[in-house]
Order: C-alpha cells, then sequence, then structure tokens
C-alpha cells in the first residue's frame, strides 16, 4: 500500500539517498532531483502529497522552489530543510507557504512526524472540501426535489 508521494530536492547525495530509502521503507513513492531546477522539471501539480527541499542549492535555492511551486499548485504541502537555521530563514519560508521548517542534522522521526502531520492536515482539509460541497449539493437540490415532488403531485391528479 502506497503511504504517499514525496518529491525530495536536496544537492546533498547522502541526505537525498537517505531520505529516499527512510520515506520508501514507510511505504512512500519516492521521487528525488538534486537541485531546485530539477525538482521544478519534476513538479506536476497534484501529483505529490509533499515535497522535502533544502534551503540552500545551486541554480534555484529551496525557497525560490518554493515560490515557484506555490505559483502553479496553491495547495502544495512543502517542508523546507537547512544546515544554516535563522528565524529569518524559518519565518521567510512560512511566510511563502512553507508547511515546517526542519534543521540538520535531521532527526528521521522528527521528520517523518511532520510528514506524517503535513499529510494528515491535507487530508483533513480535502475531507472538510468534500464534507462541505455534499452539504452545499444537499441544500441546492431540496428546493428542486420540493418543486419536482409538486409538478408530479399536479401531474397525477
Amino acid at each position: 500500500m502506497r503511504a504517499g508521494r514525496i518529491l525530495v530536492a536536496d544537492d546533498d547525495d547522502t541526505i537525498r539517498t537517505t531520505l529516499e530509502d527512510y520515506f520508501s521503507l514507510l511505504g512512500y513513492d519516492v521521487v528525488t532531483a538534486y537541485d531546485g531546477e530539477d525538482a521544478l522539471n519534476k513538479f506536476v501539480p497534484g501529483e505529490f502529497d509533499c515535497i522535502i527541499s533544502d534551503l540552500m542549492m545551486p541554480r534555484i535555492d529551496g525557497l525560490e522552489l518554493l515560490k515557484k511551486v506555490k505559483l502553479q499548485h496553491k495547495k502544495a504541502m512543502f517542508l523546507m530543510m537547512t544546515g544554516y537555521p535563522s528565524i529569518d530563514n524559518a519565518v521567510n519560508a512560512m511566510k511563502h507557504g512553507a508547511y515546517d521548517y526542519v534543521t540538520k542534522p535531521i532527526v528521521m522521526e522528527d521528520l517523518r512526524m511532520k510528514v506524517d502531520r503535513m499529510l494528515n492536515a491535507k487530508k483533513t482539509e480535502d475531507s472538510l472540501k468534500t464534507i462541505t460541497n455534499l452539504f452545499w449539493s444537499l441544500i441546492i437540490s431540496i428546493p428542486v426535489w420540493l418543486v419536482l415532488g409538486i409538478i408530479l403531485g399536479l401531474v397525477w391528479k
């Protein structure tokens, strides 16, 4: 059973491979990218449940990747990671739509919990949207059924 689909972008081969192996063992389908540009080329709106990206990468950094992904898919779930933690970086990432922010060295269990929390939030939001749509469908359809009932009542007389 597939737990979800994750895009991992990091210019460090060891981190990228470690994250791929770890999340694959947990049942995720993992696609990796060696920098922000590669990640942007592999990103397809709606195909990934979340994106985990390093902040500092060549060509397109994590923050620029985040901005470009959000332009394509506003609801994309994005987790930023960095080996150069600062409050400014964290605030900037969150301001541009990152769901969370982790620092290196990564504690894998903490990262897994953040990914689980992010995906649960996404599922909850999707469920709420479905329920809201059903509610409005019922509200709109009730008058239609009443009118049809009245018409049928008149026709059967």
